[in-house]
């Protein structure tokens, strides 16, 4: 049997407050801790009302609470969801956490209340939601910093390829030519560079949107093919990808990016044999996606750094670089915000495998999303001269285009808003061909333009939108037959390859 004063040293030891509460709302006990933290001496606090220690606006209505949960006593928190607030005897407020617990003495039922104060608590939840606030102001900085400089930084590398290929196209010096060529292959690397930081800096402010939707691969690998059938030539390497029915769920234009990193990895890293893209069913619902090459393969200690940013396996730092080693960062980003793994299996010497697996299509007679990009080769039917109305409104880039047009004997007529535009589709709408930028000022854009030739010249004309933005607005506009999406910096072999296709269609 535990004598009175050891259990009375025990209850002052602890850490909360706690009270003993009668019948009739008196406190018969109460610990040390009761009197430091409310201000009260024992003789204020024992025989006193409750309500004592409880600001004077909830006295009244805490009378009314008190009597009901002595109707129907249970061990619970004390105003579960609610703000509680304590009162010093200072006049002094704090909030203040309460858990209630039956007590039998004799025949005579009484309430223990357990006290804490919740002041600290209450500062770290408020700093917490202040810093969750500021971080949420600082990624819609950053994403409106991204949505500016997809389009802004750009623009003047749409209109330095562009100048490029018009000059290309009149120079006929040896010497002018190696030049242009060289300057080409510098554009086109800080056209890589910027679009791999770009979409980096997306993926981590979380200004990319997950669209998820049923789609065959069959077309996203033939646009892979498409795009690596010619380098993989150019080095001599065999490209074989499967000609797969599957179809899975997941966001056709995400899995296009990670499919054209590993593939582009596995084309550089591979000096001969071949490079392979399969897909096959991995268990009932889900679909293995491989990626397999011939290549030189990663060492054992290097393949927990092949996913950091800047890391290109057997490069020195100081050494001369062949891309930026970002494209496997890519990859993992991206797969965290689809959730899935990349496994990576290689033998040093003997190539490299990249593997992930995606849920199976939900509905087999879904509709087919085409992700289809842009790539248009070079080489393309020729065509006859043919009118093109061309939509910018940044004059650098309208004038390069339209010179690069010039050159190629098309008939180019150009707008610098959707007014313009339009009024010239309505003044003569004898135009082939419709090519706009995505963002045209003030809240404009070039599927307006598209709507508007398609209202006026007919639903079939053909169009290509250019744009600087990935976000999900683009990659949600509808697909058709005659439109083409493209993302800017194109190149004018690009360009002029892709206004082929659709003119020869």
């Amino acid at each position: 049997m535990l004598s009175s004063d050891l259990v009375r040293d025990v209850l002052d030891s602890l850490p909360d407050a706690m009270i003993l509460i009668d019948s009739a709302g008196r406190i018969r006990f109460a610990n040390h801790q009761v009197f430091e933290l409310f201000g009260y001496s024992p003789a204020e606090v024992i025989g006193a009302n409750v309500e004592i220690l409880l600001p004077e606006r909830f006295r009244q209505r805490h009378v009314g609470h008190r009597e009901g949960y002595g109707r129907s006593v249970r061990v619970r928190p004390m105003g579960a969801g609610l703000e509680l607030f304590g009162r010093r005897k200072d006049g002094g407020e704090f909030p203040v956490e309460i858990s209630l617990s039956p007590v039998k003495q004799g025949t005579e039922s009484m309430v223990a209340a357990a006290i804490r104060d919740a002041t600290a608590r209450k500062v770290s939840e408020q700093a917490l939601k202040d810093a969750r606030q500021e971080a949420e102001h600082a990624n819609l900085a950053k994403s409106r910093f991204l949505a500016t400089a997809s389009h802004d930084l750009r623009q003047p590398l749409q209109t330095l390829n562009l100048l490029n290929g018009a000059l290309r196209r009149t120079v006929h010096d040896e010497d002018c030519l190696d030049m242009l060529q060289q300057q080409e292959q510098a554009l086109d690397a800080m056209s890589r560079l910027l679009n791999a930081l770009l979409d980096i800096s997306k993926l981590e402010s979380g200004a990319i949107r997950v669209q998820p939707t049923d789609f065959g691969l069959a077309e996203l690998f033939d646009e892979m093919r498409r795009e690596f059938a010619g380098i993989s030539a150019t080095k001599g390497l065999r490209l074989s990808i499967d000609a797969t029915t599957l179809r899975v769920h997941s966001d056709p234009a995400l899995i296009g990016q990670v499919l054209r990193n590993l593939l582009s990895n596995a084309v550089k890293y591979t000096r001969s044999g071949t490079v392979e893209l399969r897909a096959a069913m991995s268990r009932e619902d889900r679909v293995r996606i491989e990626v397999r090459d011939t290549g030189v393969g990663i060492q054992d200690d290097q393949l927990a750094l092949i996913f950091d940013e800047f890391y290109q396996v057997g490069v020195s730092p100081n050494s001369t670089r062949d891309g930026y080693g970002l494209g496997l960062s890519i990859v993992q980003r991206i797969a965290r915000l689809l959730d899935f793994r990349v496994d990576v299996s290689s033998s040093p010497g003997n190539g490299s495998r990249f593997a992930f697996d995606l849920p199976f299509a939900h509905q087999s007679n879904g509709t087919v999303v085409d992700p289809r990009g842009s790539s248009a080769d070079a080489a393309g039917p020729e065509v006859a001269a043919r009118r093109i109305l061309l939509v910018e409104d940044e004059a650098g880039v309208r004038n390069a285009m339209r010179m690069l047009f010039k050159i190629e004997g098309f008939d180019v007529t150009t707008a610098s808003t959707v007014a313009d535009a339009v009024d010239l589709l309505e003044a003569d709408g004898a135009f082939d061909l419709v090519i706009t930028d995505y963002h045209l000022g003030e809240n404009h854009t070039g599927t307006e333009v598209i709507d508007a030739a398609r209202r006026i010249v007919g639903a079939s004309v053909r169009a290509i939108l250019v744009t600087g933005d990935t976000s999900s607005a683009v990659r949600g506009i509808a697909s058709h037959t005659n439109l083409r999406i493209t993302s800017k910096p194109i190149n004018s072999r690009e360009l002029l390859g892709l206004v082929r296709e659709l003119l020869a269609g």
